[in-house]
């Protein structure tokens, strides 16, 4: 790994440790519409251990939309490509959601069981920013989590 490639990763590691515990708690929660903070719990994708990391993250009705302008150099978007089912913190109370990662060069299969709006959403986002390196996730809420 280069310099600053270790310098960006330990930046973004230092400083989700300061932030995940408050947004764990519900500080900076999105509301319908609008961007805000959630934890986000994975898996990793090597040894399994659960990892939590606030992310960006849009409501859209049921439905979570998180996303790293990283793209493939986001850890936590790594992990949720190999471990797609995934627990979030919003407003303090965690839930439950499986996760349908759109990266540059591919996309779900099932977004056709998205409901309009968020498919809309997805397909028009990632035709838009996918050429820019962004990848991103709608976090479909599971039966536990809704």
């Amino acid at each position: 790994m280069s310099r600053l490639a270790t310098l960006e990763a330990e930046f973004f590691r230092t400083l989700n440790l300061l932030v995940e515990p408050a947004v764990r708690a519900g500080c900076g929660f999105p509301v319908f519409g609008f961007t805000g903070l959630i934890a986000l719990e994975t898996k990793g994708r090597r040894t399994g251990l659960p990892h939590s990391i606030p992310v960006l993250a849009t409501l859209v009705g049921d439905h979570v939309l998180v996303g790293t302008i990283r793209g493939n150099r986001s850890q936590w978007m790594e992990n949720v490509r190999v471990n797609p089912d995934v627990r979030y913190w919003l407003r303090g109370r965690v839930r439950e959601a499986r996760a349908l990662v759109f990266t540059p060069d591919e996309s779900p299969s099932e977004t056709q069981s998205l409901p309009p709006l968020v498919r809309y959403m997805a397909t028009s986002l990632h035709s838009t920013v996918g050429g820019l390196g962004v990848a991103f996730a709608i976090l479909v809420p599971t039966q536990s989590g809704a």
